[in-house]
């Protein structure tokens, strides 16, 4: 019936509706954002920063109602910023010369190499074959993978480009691809799996995440001491035990098409042996691969850049022709992907810089004299993570805010070790709460499975699940531990 009024109706009905709802929508954006544009900042705010911050959280808010595209309200910032003399041209360009952002669009290019040589389809009929009954052995096989390399991974994004091409992989070994219509949801399901799985092994270990070690240089600073063997007795049973409930808790929100797929690991037997024998250019994106993890594994010990090693990578790809100008030209998508990062990066660390950040801390530091030491824990750890909607960078928001939280939080008489360890946990899996929550969530969000609209439902809704578990399951076990 309702396709019948729908063609009774005509087929402008629809496009009028969406329309005038996107139209409302924009409306109210531009008078909000006007609204604080014109109101005189709080006091220990100045005009450029107050100003700037109704610019970014502008941007973010028409993303998350469906507004404007990601790309489009990146470009309007951005012009904004600059043209209202709120940010100079030099300093509102500077993430385009970013080496993590770099990064991120050479991941793209040598994790697409992966897929289109047959590499990736030969690795995803080899994880079918072994845990292909479920979409959940599936699920669950990112997760152990991405457990077991992370310690040796320092860079989040860069761990990032060796399980993309897994999770891309596995969906293809399914038939299910983002332009087709076949199980779209199982494809969505795996690419969650994969950016939730980065976010939690990252908080498993001391060494998985940059910014790790130097928030337990902050923590030192403020006399908790923090070591590689402290960090995991604190993380294991919190972060194992999300990882455990977090492939259940995905497949119940995306609900994948298949959930029991028995027929499938014979099916990727027989196609392995269609496939045959490895051929020239899978040989050189394996080996060409496997350097790539190896330098970025030793990167920290041998002091080399991470951004360095992708461009040693993509060279060599270019050199042998496993990789081709007409197949950098097809990945469209990657040049909108570092435009708008680069600019909400850029935004989102200038923002920081102006103090803006820790003015918010303060503020709530300020606001929570008296309270008592547990509702007080709860309330910095909560805001911790909610503030990561303002940031683009895990780092950027570390720097900002850590300290003053943890400071707040000892002064109120909360315990400082485990207070600690909460807010270091949560600058990991608060990572995926939206798109540009971190870099490594971009490849998964720009694999044509998950919209930015859905990276904000399913990355939020995981997040606050992970708090969850951290709160329940994490406070008893820190208390017990890391008192």
């Amino acid at each position: 019936m309702k396709s019948i009024d729908v063609a009774r109706r005509g087929p402008a009905a629809i496009p009028r509706r969406s329309v005038s709802r996107t139209a409302i929508l924009r409306s109210a954006l531009i008078v909000l954002a006007l609204a604080v544009w014109f109101s005189p900042p709080p006091a220990g705010v100045t005009t450029d920063a107050w100003r700037l911050f109704a610019i970014f959280a502008t941007a973010i808010a028409s993303v998350v109602v469906n507004a404007l595209p990601i790309l489009t309200a990146s470009a309007f910032a951005v012009a904004i910023a600059v043209l209202a003399n709120v940010l100079p041209p030099e300093k509102a360009y500077a993430g385009f010369a970013n080496g993590t952002i770099l990064l991120i669009v050479l991941a793209f290019l040598i994790a697409r190499t992966v897929v289109t040589c047959g590499l990736g389809a030969r690795i995803g009929h080899l994880m079918v074959s072994a845990f292909g009954k479920s979409a959940l052995g599936l699920s669950y096989s990112i997760f152990l993978v991405d457990a077991i390399i992370a310690p040796a991974f320092p860079s989040n994004t860069a761990r990032s480009g060796v399980l993309f091409p897994m999770a891309f992989s596995l969906a293809g070994a399914l038939g299910t691809k983002p332009d087709q219509y076949a199980f779209p949801r199982l494809g969505s399901f795996l690419m969650a799996s994969g950016a939730v799985s980065l976010s939690l092994s990252s908080a498993l270990w001391l060494t998985a995440m940059a910014g790790n070690p130097l928030g337990a240089g902050i923590a030192r600073g403020l006399g908790v001491d923090i070591g590689f063997g402290s960090w995991f007795l604190a993380a294991c049973v919190p972060t194992v035990t999300c990882m455990i409930l977090m492939p259940p808790f995905l497949s119940w929100l995306i609900d994948p098409e298949l959930k029991a797929t028995p027929e499938a690991p014979a099916a990727a037997r027989r196609a392995l042996e269609v496939m045959g024998p490895l051929r020239r250019n899978e040989m050189i994106v394996l080996v060409t691969f496997g350097g790539m993890v190896g330098l970025w594994a030793s990167a920290a010990a041998l002091g080399l850049d991470s951004t360095a090693i992708a461009f040693l990578g993509l060279a060599v790809l270019l050199a042998t022709r496993a990789l081709t100008l007409k197949d950098i030209a097809r990945e469209g998508d990657v040049l909108a992907t570092f435009i708008w990062f680069a600019v909400l990066y850029t935004l989102s660390s200038a923002l920081n810089e102006s103090g803006f950040m820790g003015y918010l801390g303060h503020r709530l530091a300020s606001s929570m004299g008296g309270m008592a030491a547990l509702p007080a824990a709860i309330v910095l750890i909560v805001a911790y993570v909610a503030l990561h909607y303002m940031f683009v960078s895990q780092t950027a928001h570390l720097l900002a805010v850590f300290g003053v939280f943890l400071d707040v939080g000892i002064k109120l008489g909360v315990p400082g070790r485990p207070l600690a360890f909460q807010l270091l946990f949560a600058n990991n899996y608060f990572s995926v709460i939206t798109p540009q929550g971190s870099s490594a969530n971009l490849l998964f969000t720009g694999s044509g499975f998950l919209s930015q609209r859905e990276m904000y439902r399913v990355g939020g809704l995981a997040t606050a699940f992970s708090l969850l578990v951290y709160l329940i399951v994490g406070t008893p076990w820190l208390l017990l531990v890391a008192r």
